[in-house]
């Protein structure tokens, strides 16, 4: 009994202690300090020399620095854009990690991820100060000294074995002083061709990070552990003279492509799409966009509770590069609240087109571009298309025959024969 009673005592020890540690871990993230006060504005003239060291690195490099100059006409400028920025930004980053996020999903049993919330706030960032540095190459150098104390609403939704887990970013400070060199200075407008961004020094970022209401950022040690690695990451890659370089003209030409051409889509139908709403249906409707272009994509309109719909809706885009550009075909399951799922997306090169001459394409919708994915087995339906397109005359720069129709011929698609008909697993 001595023996079963010390190893029931162990026992219960172990299993005490680590409901303790447990509960004090959740008290520990989820308490807020009370104590937190707000500054009182003081003037300079009321502080003394140890006040205004402390303040020193707050003060704008215009002040300190001779070589800076004041540029309250570009804040104003930022402030004024900022709600425009705001969104713009927003949509480059979900485009952007779309693709980053479909490669986790059915792996290690996450169901979804997606931005619940993604907004980078109200409060723009501020340029304190900006230096134009003087070289004798065909190149323009800025370094602004930029500070952001921001209000993000940033909420990721993780769904894991049927959990919805909520990862809020807050509280977001940058301070950096980046490099910005346009090069080389060209006399086609935007009048040069590439942006390179490079980092100074190690910039100072500050954040909060609740995950399901928890700051995980008040986990000791956490904090300098997530800071050092940020800092690290960045001097690796930006720290000059490293250098994040942006392409804005074609690197070849150095000049903007001008349009060569009109694209004619036909988006006839899908069939087999997948069921995404509770009932067993979808809403279909269907993006469709040139690769290289800025332009917003064009749209269908949505086939309520339809797995099988039919468009035989006509749509024009205007071609810059038929050897290189990429049409983009995208099906979305039209949702009223939350953000539209995928169902597939193919791509067609326009460089298997013939000029003035109809093609269709039945193409099996894919997960992603990946179309050799061992895990991406499903059956996502297919999508059938017709494409034709119609090159500027070289005189001219006008279409080569009618304007409305979608080929030289008064009436009519200039169809080819079944054995051309494009089928089967699609182009990727």
């Amino acid at each position: 009994m001595g023996f079963l009673s010390t190893l029931l005592g162990i026992f219960g020890f172990g299993i005490g202690t680590s409901i303790g540690l447990l509960i004090g871990f959740f008290l520990f993230i989820y308490s807020k300090p009370k104590t937190v006060k707000e500054p009182v504005p003081r003037p300079l003239y009321e502080l003394d020399n140890d006040q205004l060291l402390d303040i020193l690195p707050d003060i704008p490099l215009w002040v300190k620095c001779p070589d800076y100059e004041r540029v309250d006409w570009l804040n104003k400028f930022v402030a004024d854009m900022w709600p425009y920025l705001d969104k713009a930004i927003c949509a480059q980053i979900r485009s952007a990690t779309e693709p980053m996020f479909a490669e986790y999903v059915g792996k290690y049993q996450i169901e979804a991820i997606e931005f619940d919330n993604l907004s980078l706030g109200t409060i723009p960032p501020e340029i304190h100060g900006l230096k134009v540095c003087e070289t004798n190459e065909k190149e323009l150098v800025l370094e602004p000294a930029v500070r952001w104390a921001g209000n993000p609403n940033i909420v990721l939704t993780l769904k894991l074995l049927s959990f919805r887990i909520t990862i809020q970013l807050v509280d977001l400070q940058i301070f950096m002083a980046p490099r910005i060199t346009l090069k080389p200075l060209v006399p086609t407008f935007p009048c040069f061709a590439t942006v390179a961004v490079s980092l100074l020094w190690k910039p100072d970022v500050d954040f909060g990070m609740s995950i399901l209401g928890g700051d995980i950022m008040a986990i000791p040690g956490l904090y300098q552990f997530v800071q050092k690695t940020i800092k690290r990451q960045l001097a690796s890659l930006y720290i000059w003279p490293q250098a994040l370089e942006i392409p804005i003209l074609d690197s070849a030409t150095v000049a903007v492509k001008k349009p060569v051409g009109i694209l004619h889509v036909k988006v006839v139908r899908a069939q087999k799409l997948l069921k995404k709403d509770i009932l067993g249906t979808s809403d279909p409707y269907v993006k469709l966009n040139l690769s290289g272009e800025r332009l917003p994509s064009k749209k269908t309109t949505i086939k309520k509770r339809n797995l099988n719909p039919e468009w035989n809706e006509k749509f024009k885009l205007i071609v810059k590069d038929p050897g290189s550009q990429v049409l983009q075909l995208q099906v979305f399951d039209w949702d009223k609240v939350g953000n539209h799922d995928r169902l597939g997306m193919q791509f067609v090169p326009l460089k298997f087109l013939t000029p003035y001459e109809t093609k269709e394409f039945k193409l099996d919708l894919l997960k992603h571009t990946d179309s050799y994915d061992p895990q991406d087995k499903k059956q996502r339906g297919k999508i059938v298309v017709e494409l034709m397109y119609a090159p500027f005359r070289a005189d001219s720069g006008k279409l080569e025959g009618t304007q409305d129709g979608y080929s030289r011929k008064e009436s009519g698609f200039d169809r080819t024969s079944d054995s051309e008909v494009f089928g089967g697993a699609g182009l990727l």
